[in-house]
């Protein structure tokens, strides 16, 4: 019986996965979820059964987002062991630079910042932020201002890549890009 749980889980996040990366290179209202059963060589059926409603399967990707990001960050937390906030979050916001690489981990959020008026993935976005923020400020120890700034910061970088401004020589991106970590998309 474990043997079919386990299975049944691989097919859960492997739908998960297929959803991220569907709905961050359609978008929410534009992707149907045969799509994602498809990108996942699963049955529509079988999705539909997982998560009845499309709003649940997008929250549910968004959510391995934000858990992707929040355990990539607690690992560069941990890596920075007792340094001072500044350093800590340092360390927190390259680790993310390397994470938006991944163009898919990228657009997802976007496209869950613009879905934003369906109320699931409002909550799910704004659940997404708190657990970023409470982890800034309690694993590197960071004040309200420091927390504040490394999340501005964040979606600075976050703009900047998905614009691709880093790769461009004018005169505004150079001035948006400087100082800002950056790891290319693959």
């Amino acid at each position: 019986m474990s043997g079919s749980r386990s299975t049944a889980e691989e097919r859960r996040r492997a739908v998960i996965r297929s959803a991220v990366t569907v709905f961050a290179r359609s978008g929410y209202t534009t992707s149907p979820v045969t799509k994602v059963a498809e990108h996942a060589g699963i049955s529509s059926a079988y999705v539909m059964k997982l998560f009845p409603r499309k709003v649940d399967l997008f929250v549910a990707a968004i959510e391995d987002c934000y858990d992707r990001i929040t355990e990539a960050l607690e690992e560069a937390a941990d890596q920075a062991g007792a340094a001072e906030p500044a350093e800590t979050l340092g360390r927190m916001g390259a680790r993310y630079a390397e994470l938006i690489a991944d163009r898919d981990l990228l657009l997802v959020q976007v496209q869950a910042l613009a879905a934003t008026q369906v109320p699931e993935i409002a909550a799910a976005v704004r659940t997404g932020y708190a657990r970023i923020t409470d982890l800034a400020m309690s694993r590197a120890r960071a004040t309200a201002e420091q927390a504040q700034e490394f999340i501005a910061r964040g979606q600075l970088c976050h703009l900047l890549t998905a614009i691709d401004a880093f790769s461009t020589d004018e005169t505004w991106a150079k001035t948006l890009t400087t100082g800002i970590r950056h790891t290319p998309t693959p």
